[in-house]
């Protein structure tokens, strides 16, 4: 099982640690954590209020920064050129580090993406991050910031999980070479109770996150963000690469999504969605 995902240039690791909504002091203890256990894919954003954290967490860890894959996400009130470029370097003071290997938009929210989308360029020219992307982008925000950028977008980090249908941003993104980045992979906990992923990780013998982070990963050019401030989760949210779902099986899981999905919907900042293939 390759457990990278290759997009655009660049070798993202399938498996994320995410820290969305992860106070400062849970950060400190589950990054260390995480790289211990064997995640290398880091992800943060300035308005999580943990990159301090994030980069003391891997800091300490012992693992080299060289071997990490480090995202952060700029806020959407940092969009204008000298605002996105000064945040950047508040970041990367805050993370410990010269490079991040990702940075992202992290909603479109009615942006103008020209002056943004140079300013990712910027900082990619100034080595201050290797490679850029968006997230909660639509296919036509997608296709804008691809026109914009010099450098190639990598991926779209959005909202994915058994119960939405995002087959309609996966394949504009498969087109223009990007991966998607799977984030509320098990729906604010709505997974846990489903009979159809139960009765899959039963016969599995695995746990239903197991199957649905092997679910989110076993699609070509999909990266699974896993979060969980619990040590013991951790491990198990890893041990996702030895064992394969059946076509059967993956077709019962897509099965599940429905018009009413989607979660996450923030006024002000989501664009007006892709509908459902």
């Amino acid at each position: 099982m390759n457990t990278f995902v290759s997009a655009n240039g660049a070798r993202i690791p399938a498996l994320g640690f995410g820290t969305f909504r992860m106070p400062g002091p849970d950060t400190l203890r589950m990054v260390p954590h995480a790289l211990k256990v064997g995640f290398r894919h880091i992800d943060t954003a300035q308005i999580y209020g943990n990159e301090a954290e994030v980069g003391e967490g891997i800091a300490t860890s012992g693992v080299p920064r060289g071997e990490i894959f480090l995202t952060t996400k700029v806020w959407v009130d940092k969009y204008a050129r000298a605002d996105l470029i000064a945040s950047v370097d508040e970041s990367l003071k805050k993370l410990r580090t010269d490079y991040v290997d990702l940075l992202l938009l992290h909603w479109p929210a009615g942006a103008a993406l020209p002056e943004p989308v140079g300013a990712l360029n910027e900082v990619v020219r100034a080595g201050k991050v290797r490679h850029i992307g968006v997230s909660n982008f639509n296919t036509a925000q997608m296709a804008e910031a691809r026109r914009l950028s010099d450098a190639p977008l990598v991926t779209n980090q959005i909202e994915y999980h058994p119960y939405v249908d995002q087959s309609v941003v996966v394949n504009a993104a498969r087109a223009a070479g990007m991966c998607i980045t799977a984030y509320y992979a098990m729906a604010d906990g709505k997974v846990f109770a489903d009979p159809v992923l139960k009765e899959i990780a039963a016969a599995k013998g695995r746990s239903v996150a197991q199957v649905v982070l092997r679910w989110v990963i076993q699609q070509e050019g999909l990266v699974a963000l896993s979060k969980t401030a619990t040590e013991a989760r951790v491990a198990e949210n890893f041990a996702i690469f030895d064992f394969e779902l059946t076509a059967e099986e993956m077709a019962a899981i897509h099965a599940l999504a429905r018009p009413d999905g989607r979660i996450l919907n923030p006024k002000g900042l989501a664009p007006t969605w892709d509908p459902p293939a």
